[in-house]
């Protein structure tokens, strides 16, 4: 088999990536909203704090990426939260990922990244309304 050949799985590899990336995502949001599977160390966070909002994002932006709905930018948004939550709460820590906790960030920040240039791949909610009549101006 030649690898070319893989090339037509493409798309339905960027779905799974795409789909177990929002359901991690939406527990770290769970996690920080609703104490499940188990509270943050720290507690939950008061409603509109910084951590709270984030919670939301992650919880609400997941569930719209693991449909692929506005995936490009729910995704440009994600990568953002997942830079500022890295530079803000994981860099002051340590210089290295490893030691102070960012790694995760840093891995969703690009992950989403790709998803703004990709777009949703396979199985998607963007790609059922993909007709020319429901495009978006940046999907053109």
């Amino acid at each position: 088999m030649r690898l070319e050949t893989l090339d037509r799985y493409s798309p339905y590899a960027l779905a799974a990536l795409r789909i177990v990336t929002a359901l991690i995502f939406i527990e770290h949001g769970t996690q920080k909203l609703f104490g499940f599977p188990a509270p943050p160390a720290s507690g939950l966070p008061a409603a509109f704090t910084l951590h709270w909002i984030g919670a939301v994002l992650e919880v609400g932006g997941g569930i719209l990426i693991l449909v692929g709905f506005l995936t490009r930018p729910v995704a440009f948004i994600l990568s953002g939260e997942m830079a500022v939550a890295y530079w803000m709460f994981h860099a002051p820590r340590n210089l290295y990922p490893i030691l102070n906790g960012g790694d995760a960030a840093i891995l969703y920040c690009f992950v989403f990244l790709l998803l703004v240039f990709t777009g949703p791949g396979a199985w998607s909610v963007d790609g059922a309304r993909s007709t020319p009549r429901f495009r978006h101006a940046w999907e053109r």
